[in-house]
C-alpha cells in the first residue's frame, strides 16, 4: 500500500461519496497501512501541500508539466490542449494522453508518496540559470515512473497544487485519529501546536502526540467569529458571561516571538514581517519569553485607528523605508495569547488566556505593540452594546467583537463563542463587463465575474473581480444566462477557457456589496 498507485486509488474512492464519515473511513484505512516515511508524505498530500512548512515550498507550473509530458509520452502540444478543453484539469488531460514512457535512459522505479516528496524537495532547492530545465527533467523522471493513467493524473495534481478531492478542513485530522486510535481532541491540540500534518501523523502512529510542543514560526489556524445582527435583542448572549472589545479595521495577524526570531503571519498563513519591521523589532526587545499572539495590524496615529485604505500601501510594500513608516505608522493590537514558553494555551478558557496576556504587557509599553482593551458586558445588553459600538466607531474601528469568557480557542472554526457586530454593508449597483470560465470543478461554468460602475460620461469603469459568494447551482443558472446574452463569437469560448481570456458580456447583474 506504500505505492503512489494506492494513493491514487484512494483519491478516486473519495470522489465516489459525499458522506463525511465514509471519506474519513476511506482515508483512515489507507493511512493505517503506511510506513512512517510514506505516512509523512501522504498525509501532507491529502492536506494539499508537499513539503514540511519550514522548508522551501514549491508547485510546478502547467507549462513545465506539459513540456515534460510531451517528451515522455511523445505528444504534441495540441494533444494535451485538446484533452484540456474536454476535462478542464491539467492532470486529467495528461492522464488522457498517457502511454507507457519511451526509453529515454531513465532508471525506472515505482513511485511512492515519499519518493515523490523527495524529488519535489530536490526541485524546490534548485537555484540558478539552469533551475527551470532541471525542474523539467525531474518532472520527466516522475512521469516516466508512473505506472498508470490514474497515477499520472494524481501526480500532476499534487505537483501543481491542484489535488481537489473534497477533503474539507479537519477531515485529515479525523482520519489520523481514526487510523491510529487516538483521541480527536488530542490530535487537534497537537495540530494547533505544530502545523506540520506529516509530523502529526507520524506522532499519532508512534503514540508520541504529547511530545509535540508549540511550533514557533508555524502559523496556527485563526479562531473565527460569527456575525450577529445590529439592533437585535442579542439573545445570543443569554448564556454565560461576555466581554466586548473593538473590532479593528486592519488585517488579522499572528505574532510569533522566540528570542531574536520574530514571524508575523496573515490570516492565510502568509509571512508578512518584512512589511512591518517596526513591529518585529519591538517584539524582540519587549517580550522576555517566547509567545504566540493573535491580534490585528492597523494603521494608527495618536491612539486613533486610521482606515484600512490608509494601511494598504504598507501591506503592498516589503521592507518599507523610514519615510513610509513615518507616513503610515502601524501597531499590532494583541487580543489573545495562544502559546507562552513551551505551553500551548488553546484549551484554556478565554479569561485565563486574557490574564496571561495582561501579564505580558508591562510599562513602559512598546511603541508598535499594544493590548486590546476589553469591557465586561452586563444586562440589559442592548444599551451597553450600542454605547460601546458608537465609541468604537468614534475611535475609527469597525464595530465590536463579543467573546464568551469561558470559550476555548477553536482553531480554524467559526462558532458562537465569538461574535462580531457591524452595521450592514452598503450596496452598489454594478455592471458585469466580463465573465471567465472557472477551474477544477467549475471548469464548465462561467464563475469569475468582472464588475464595473458607470462613470460621469456613462462609461464603464472596472472596480474589481469576484470568484465566490454564489452556489454552484446559482453559477450554472447564470452561465446559461451569460451564454444567451454574450457578445462576440461563441464558437471560440472553449479556447478562451484554456488561456483564460475574458468573454465580454455587458449586462446589469444587480447589487454588489461594498466590502474589501
Amino acid at each position: 500500500m506504500n505505492t503512489l498507485e494506492a494513493f491514487a486509488q484512494t483519491c478516486d474512492q473519495l470522489r465516489t461519496t459525499t458522506k463525511r464519515s465514509e471519506k474519513i473511513q476511506c482515508v483512515a484505512g489507507y493511512l493505517a497501512t503506511l510506513e512512517a516515511d510514506e505516512l509523512d508524505a501522504a498525509a501532507r498530500f491529502f492536506q494539499g501541500s508537499i513539503l514540511p512548512p519550514r522548508e522551501p515550498q514549491i508547485s510546478i507550473g502547467h507549462r513545465t508539466v506539459m513540456a515534460a509530458a510531451m517528451r515522455i509520452f511523445h505528444l504534441e502540444s495540441s494533444d494535451i490542449r485538446t484533452a484540456l478543453r474536454e476535462s478542464g484539469e491539467l492532470g486529467e488531460a495528461v492522464a488522457a494522453c498517457y502511454a507507457p514512457a519511451l526509453d529515454l535512459g531513465f532508471f525506472h522505479e515505482s513511485l511512492t508518496p515519499a519518493r515523490l516528496r523527495n524529488r519535489m524537495r530536490e526541485a524546490a532547492h534548485l537555484r540558478g540559470a539552469q533551475a527551470t530545465l532541471k525542474r523539467t527533467r525531474i518532472v520527466e523522471k516522475i512521469l516516466a515512473d508512473c505506472g498508470s493513467a490514474r497515477e499520472v493524473a494524481v501526480v500532476c495534481k499534487i505537483i501543481t497544487g491542484e489535488l481537489r478531492i473534497g477533503l474539507r478542513e479537519g477531515f485529515i485530522l479525523d482520519a489520523i485519529a481514526q487510523a491510529f486510535h487516538q483521541d480527536i481532541d488530542e490530535i487537534r491540540r497537537a495540530a494547533a501546536a505544530d502545523a506540520d500534518v506529516g509530523a502529526l501523523a507520524q506522532a499519532a502512529k508512534a503514540g508520541t502526540l504529547q511530545s509535540i510542543e508549540p511550533g514557533y514560526g508555524l502559523p496556527i489556524a485563526a479562531m473565527l467569529a460569527s456575525p450577529i445582527l445590529f439592533g437585535s435583542t442579542y439573545t445570543e448572549l443569554s448564556d454565560g458571561n461576555w466581554i466586548a472589545e473593538d473590532k479593528f479595521d486592519g488585517i488579522r495577524a499572528q505574532l510569533h516571538c522566540n528570542g531574536n526570531t520574530v514571524h508575523l503571519f496573515s490570516r492565510t498563513g502568509k509571512k508578512i514581517e518584512a512589511h512591518f519591521p517596526e513591529i518585529a523589532t519591538d517584539a524582540i526587545t519587549y517580550f522576555s519569553q517566547p509567545v504566540i499572539l493573535d491580534g490585528e495590524i492597523l494603521a494608527s496615529r495618536n491612539g486613533r485607528a486610521l482606515s484600512f485604505q490608509t494601511l494598504q500601501p504598507r501591506i503592498a510594500r516589503k521592507d518599507p523605508d523610514a519615510a513610509l513608516q513615518h507616513e503610515i505608522p502601524v501597531v499590532f493590537v494583541a487580543f489573545d495569547v495562544l502559546a507562552e514558553g513551551r505551553e500551548m494555551l488553546l484549551e484554556h478558557p478565554w479569561h485565563e488566556r486574557r490574564a496571561a496576556l495582561e501579564k505580558l504587557f508591562v510599562e513602559p509599553f512598546a511603541q508598535h505593540i499594544r493590548i486590546a482593551p476589553v469591557t465586561m458586558l452586563q444586562e440589559p445588553f442592548a444599551q451597553q452594546i450600542h454605547a460601546l459600538f458608537d465609541e468604537a466607531r468614534a475611535r475609527g474601528n469597525e464595530g465590536l467583537m463579543l467573546k464568551r469568557t469561558d470559550s476555548l480557542y477553536s482553531t480554524g472554526r467559526r462558532g458562537k463563542s465569538w461574535l462580531k457586530l457591524k452595521r450592514e454593508l452598503a450596496t452598489l449597483d454594478v455592471v458585469v463587463t466580463a465573465v471567465e470560465w472557472g477551474h477544477g470543478k467549475r471548469a464548465d461554468m462561467l464563475s469569475d465575474y468582472t464588475f464595473a460602475v458607470r462613470g460621469n460620461n456613462d462609461e464603464l469603469l472596472t472596480i474589481g473581480k469576484a470568484y465566490s459568494g454564489l452556489t454552484d447551482a446559482e453559477i450554472r443558472t447564470l452561465t446559461v444566462w451569460f451564454q444567451e446574452h454574450m457578445s462576440g463569437n461563441m464558437a471560440t469560448r472553449r479556447a478562451h477557457a484554456v488561456d483564460a481570456s475574458p468573454l465580454i458580456c455587458p449586462v446589469l447583474l444587480g447589487s454588489f456589496f461594498v466590502n474589501r
